[in-house]
């Protein structure tokens, strides 16, 4: 998480908020000390919208079953998990 003087932030208030809202989260410092954080709202009483609010989590930037069918970008390669966990399981016996 990104930190962020007071004065800074008052100053450049709307600069930050292009960033929050680009999916940034900012720690508030007065003094050198945490008096705030700055998050993405995201949707309204959603689990990660609370994740956000309560411990600090990162607001998604893509959809993950997009992202899974390559419509929003590469997929990582590798083999599929079931043959990792397979091979996995042979070494130990």
């Amino acid at each position: 998480m990104n930190r962020v003087g007071v004065r800074d932030l008052r100053q450049n208030l709307s600069r930050y908020l292009v960033q929050v809202k680009a999916g940034e989260s900012f720690t508030v410092t007065e003094r050198g000390r945490e008096v705030a954080r700055i998050t993405p709202s995201g949707p309204e009483d959603s689990p990660v919208a609370r994740l956000v609010a309560e411990r600090g989590a990162t607001m998604p930037r893509a959809d993950l079953l997009a992202l899974a069918h390559g419509s929003t970008g590469p997929v990582a390669g590798g083999p599929p998990s079931a043959e990792v966990l397979d091979s996995l399981g042979e070494e130990r016996l």
